[in-house]
């Protein structure tokens, strides 16, 4: 693979790039893949999750931190450029700050599209990371908007006739959906509980409806475990380092049971393939037969 290929993430907000799919980025940066994140809110309204970062100069520079915390995390998962959408955090379902008149949940939908259509034309990607249709297991309204503007924008950004002043028309080839699986879950669960071990898998988990018949893709991040594991450190405001969600099995004891992101297929250009190991199947193999004829 080269630079020739790209891969661009949306995310809601700064954290969510380094727990959803960092590993994945992280080994097509390797392979030379092109990689850009949009983050799309500054995270303004994050709780403080870490005890040593809860302090008053923490909380009212929470903005700038954050940001911080991102750059950081985006340089250690490999991302080559990184994007802000521009808008506030939207807070959690029913709060207060759903209602501030910046916040992204109350962006006009052609204002946030047109400025996303602005990104890709720029990086012009060849696969788009996105989030869900279906959240029904976690409502945030900012993740709900990712959705909501992603599809718009994939599909207006090949078009001339829409956005024109938004940069030359680029037609991204696939989009996909990330997920966190049943299956991923109940592997780490049971990891947990085999290692007599408290799992932070509770009931409401296995509550959430499962996707897993939907997943179309699954990639191999077992090698990027403490680079994921990193990124999420980076986030010193957001992420406890003693969270057992996240560090609570030994090294490598996740991966090996659970060593893959896996994603839906949502739209693809180029076909499909049953049981995908690659977001590029289709397109590197017409990338290389066009250079070789």
């Amino acid at each position: 693979m080269s630079k020739e290929l790209r891969l661009l993430t949306i995310h809601a907000h700064p954290d969510d790039e380094s727990s959803k799919g960092a590993g994945t980025v992280a080994l097509y940066a390797d392979l030379g893949v092109g990689t850009t994140l949009v983050c799309c809110t500054g995270g303004e309204e994050g709780d403080i999750l870490n005890p040593a970062m809860d302090r008053p100069e923490v909380r009212s520079n929470i903005a700038s931190i954050r940001k911080e915390e991102l750059d950081k995390a985006a340089k250690i998962i490999g991302y080559d450029t990184v994007h802000y959408l521009g808008f506030r955090d939207s807070g959690m379902e029913d709060s207060e700050a759903n209602e501030h008149p910046d916040c992204f949940a109350m962006a006009p939908l052609d204002v946030a599209v047109e400025r996303l259509v602005r990104i890709i034309r720029a990086e012009r990607p060849h696969v788009i990371v996105t989030y869900p249709d279906d959240q029904q297991g976690y409502r945030h309204p900012d993740h709900l908007k990712v959705f909501d503007i992603s599809i718009p924008a994939w599909e207006a950004a090949g078009d001339p006739s829409l956005f024109p002043e938004a940069g030359d028309p680029w037609q991204p080839l696939k989009l996909y959906y990330t997920t966190w699986s049943r299956k991923r879950i109940e592997a780490l669960h049971k990891v947990f509980l085999d290692l007599g071990l408290e799992s932070p898998f509770n009931e409401d988990w296995f509550k959430r409806p499962s996707q897993d018949h939907r997943i179309t893709t699954k990639i191999d991040v077992s090698k990027y475990g403490q680079i994921r594991n990193d990124a999420l450190l980076a986030h010193a405001t957001q992420v406890d380092p003693e969270s057992t969600f996240w560090f609570g099995l030994p090294s490598g004891a996740a991966a090996e049971a659970y060593p893959w992101d896996d994603y839906i297929l949502a739209f693809s250009r180029v076909g499909e393939i049953a049981e995908e190991s690659d977001l590029f199947a289709n397109i590197r193999e017409s990338e290389e037969s066009e250079s070789n004829g």
